[in-house]
């Protein structure tokens, strides 16, 4: 019977998790990149302020370790600075404590009413609807899921194993690492501390034998956040370790201060399921309090143990101020400025996707992902910037110059797009284990060298509009063209000849699709600044 009872916590646990990520991202998908832009714009600004921003996006994620992974992976593809990394940090720690007062709060016994809402939203609303919709369903199926967990667990209050379990578990050492451990398996620590606040209920559980398992759970999320270090750069594995050096300070000094803490929390409030959500919380709160004054300090601590050079570059525009749409080449002269940051984040892309055809980097795969949703929200913010300039007169060449540009930045945000696509297909490669052949090795890296070259002119030509780099570029493209008709006819001739491999072939050609319509873009771009260099 109570082998039953497990089997359905389970299920009730999976269903949890489950939606936890689908609920992660949904919200990811359906808030527009520009509105969590916008809120990390403010976490530069000051460690406060991106201690707000990290509780805020937890909430809407519903997940510190999805805000803390974001926030490592932001610091790595070179977004937001390691320092700034750290309030936001801090943030995703309280905001996660939300989740846990929704379980004291028995949000669980109204879920169905949330599935219900949500899910005729999601099916049978307009795209508005359908969007927000989607978000409702998976947070009601999330507390669903904890309260057939619930229901699951109510008969355990009559079994004397699982009372002697808890009554003789008396080590907060050993509570510890059993929060840690379970945290680490299941990447959320949302779902031991909500076993505790269920646990609580049935009175199966006091605070003192709690908050250590709790203290563990918090120590356990930074698990998630040093994984997803692995795989970053210098300036990630910072942020990651920052956040391991959080908790675990943090998990040393309540050890020690176990008794007083917990007295505090039990004058608080009388209630089991309370206390252990006050101690989630008070425990974070904590860290922020002892943290925030002295991020200063603690960064630099933290980059003498990890040296290396650290590269940011601004996710949100930095020249498109209202002020200059008076003057239109002013206001011009702004965008081009813009499109010289927006090819710097597209090279950046191909860079990484290039790398990984021959050295594969699952980091550098999330990395192109972070900046391809930067590109193509300044792809639509200088758009509409052009659009705004073009409502005033505008002389001929003026006309001309605005109209290029409008193209420009499509192409730009299309080059991208194919790094996007190149490095799906590394990953591609990478997970079905295909190895091209030698003669394959030198026809890519040939063609790879010359895309290489158009991107980096293409960039020069921001800065400075030369006819010979116009020129060079032209070259390239035509040699481009030409080496990659000639690839595909060797290939052909080596597949027939048994040479090359079947399922090589496909990720071959389009690897070198791709980089010749990068090509294409950068002479598109080329032509763009030889028409506005011959006015």
């Amino acid at each position: 019977m109570i082998f039953h009872h497990i089997i359905v916590a389970l299920a009730g646990l999976t269903l949890f998790l489950f939606s936890m990520i689908r609920l992660t991202d949904a919200v990811r998908l359906h808030v527009t990149s520009t509105r969590i832009r916008s809120l990390f714009q403010y976490a530069v600004k000051t460690p406060l302020y991106g201690l707000i921003t990290g509780i805020i996006v937890t909430i809407l994620f519903q997940s510190s370790s999805a805000t803390s992974v974001l926030a490592v992976g932001l610091v790595s593809s070179g977004l937001i600075s390691f320092f700034h990394s750290l309030g936001i940090i801090l943030g995703a720690d309280i905001g996660t404590t939300l989740t846990i007062q929704f379980v004291v709060w028995k949000i669980t016994d109204i879920s169905p009413l949330f599935i219900i809402a949500g899910g005729c939203a999601w099916f049978l609303g307009k795209e508005r609807w359908t969007q927000a919709g989607e978000a409702v369903f998976f947070f009601g199926l999330m507390f669903f899921g904890l309260q057939i967990v619930s229901v699951a667990a109510e008969p355990l209050k009559d079994s004397p194993h699982v009372v002697n379990f808890f009554k003789h578990t008396t080590n907060p050492l050993l509570g510890a690492l059993i929060g840690l451990g379970f945290t680490a398996i299941v990447q959320s620590s949302a779902v031991p501390i909500a076993l505790l606040v269920i646990l609580g209920q049935y009175d199966l559980i006091t605070l003192e034998k709690a908050f250590p398992l709790v203290l563990g759970a918090n120590l356990g999320t930074a698990v998630t956040a040093m994984l997803a270090g692995i795989v970053a750069n210098i300036e990630g594995k910072r942020s990651a370790l920052s956040h391991f050096l959080f908790k675990f300070v943090g998990v040393l000094l309540c050890l020690i201060f176990l008794s007083p803490l917990t007295a505090l929390v039990q004058a608080v409030s009388s209630s089991t399921p309370q206390q252990i959500a006050l101690g989630h919380f008070v425990f974070n709160a904590l860290l922020a309090l002892l943290f925030l004054p002295i991020l200063g300090p603690f960064s630099r601590l933290v980059v003498r143990i990890l040296p290396g050079k650290e590269e940011v570059f601004s996710i949100w525009p930095g020249f498109l101020d209202k002020k200059y749409l008076s003057d239109a080449d002013t206001a011009l002269s702004r965008v081009q400025l813009e499109l010289e940051r927006q090819m710097i984040l597209a090279r950046r892309m191909m860079n990484k996707a290039i790398e990984m055809i021959s050295t594969y980097a699952k980091g550098h795969y999330r990395d192109i992902i972070y900046i391809e949703d930067v590109v193509d929200s300044l792809q639509k913010e200088i758009s509409d910037y052009l659009r705004n300039i073009s409502q005033s007169p505008l002389e001929q060449e003026t006309s001309k110059r605005l109209f290029l540009f409008t193209s420009m930045v499509d192409d730009i945000e299309r080059i991208a797009d194919h790094a996007v696509n190149i490095a799906e297909l590394a990953e591609l490669k990478h997970r079905r284990n295909v190895q091209f052949s030698t003669y394959a090795d030198s026809d890519f890296d040939e063609i790879k060298n010359l895309v290489t070259k158009n991107v980096d002119d293409a960039l020069s030509l921001m800065r400075e509009q030369s006819n010979a780099t116009i020129a060079h570029i032209f070259s390239r493209e035509e040699r481009v063209d030409q080496l990659f008709k000639e690839a595909k006819e060797r290939h052909l001739e080596r597949y027939y000849k048994k040479i090359c491999h079947a399922e090589a072939g496909p990720i071959f050609i389009d690897l070198l699709i791709n980089l010749e319509r990068v090509s294409d873009h950068c002479e598109n771009i080329a032509e763009d600044f030889g028409e506005i260099k011959g006015k």
